[in-house]
């Protein structure tokens, strides 16, 4: 978006929606002008001049530091299941994270 197309209440409630979140009526113009002062930081970072500026994934020269994979002995599949809330045909039980709601859409 640039300067002349800015974040309206609707596209605040559509975001919301996306985002699985409900927002007062007090709310909305809050986030609103919150979204568009975001937007209009980006449009002051995108008049910078970055021709000559090499891309980086991180802004400190940081490595990881992982160690070597070797095999490991595992845990006893009996053991686990013993540890866990609850279980079912021989795995970890957990209740659902998504679910349908009227609409169709998950939750």
């Amino acid at each position: 978006m640039s300067k002349s197309q800015k974040v309206t209440k609707e596209d605040v409630l559509k975001i919301a929606e996306l985002a699985q979140l409900t927002l007062s009526e007090e709310e909305l113009p809050v986030f609103t002008e919150q979204f568009n002062k975001i937007l209009d930081h980006m449009d002051q970072l995108n008049e910078l001049d970055t021709d000559n500026v090499e891309p980086l994934s991180h802004v400190l020269d940081l490595v990881n530091a992982t160690r070597k994979d070797e095999p490991q002995p595992s845990l006893d599949q009996e053991a686990v299941l013993k540890l866990a809330p609850q279980s079912k045909d021989g795995h970890v039980a957990v209740p659902p994270v998504i679910q349908k709601t009227e609409k169709g859409s998950s939750q």
